[in-house]
């Protein structure tokens, strides 16, 4: 992890860059899709829709989510995913939902810099690194 600071340019710019916006998202589901049958299951999904940290205990604070809610919450982002509701997420659903929340992501933070912790290999931090190399170049 290491503390970064960016903007909403920041991660459009990285969206909009399809070369690298592509690349980025084929390298996450490859890595997601543990059984390589070039579909996500619900299963193999979660470990990505637990580090959106939606949750208030992601933030420090003490009390558990219930986990009927868990499940719940779960369930219906992984139903933002799966678009054709086949019960699995092909690479073209993982890219368009991931694209949507980015950008949803940009327009909440606005074009004032933020600083953040950022986990090593997240999409933010791939933003920020393209950005980084864009600017040293």
């Amino acid at each position: 992890m290491s503390v970064e600071i960016l903007d909403s340019t920041t991660i459009v710019n990285f969206v909009e860059d399809e070369a690298a916006f592509s690349a980025y998202i084929r390298d996450r589901f490859n890595y997601l899709d543990t059984n390589h049958d070039g579909l996500l299951s619900y299963n193999e999904l979660l470990q990505e829709l637990q580090s959106l940290r939606v949750f208030e205990t992601d933030f420090g604070i003490d009390e558990k989510p219930d986990p009927d809610e868990l499940s719940s919450v779960y369930s219906s982002l992984f139903l933002q995913f799966d678009r054709d509701l086949d019960g699995t997420v092909n690479l073209d659903e993982y890219k368009t939902e991931t694209k949507r929340m980015m950008l949803a992501m940009a327009n909440g933070i606005g074009f004032l810099p933020v600083q953040m912790v950022l986990e090593e290999g997240s999409f933010l931090m791939k933003a920020v690194e393209r950005e980084t190399a864009i600017m040293a170049a």
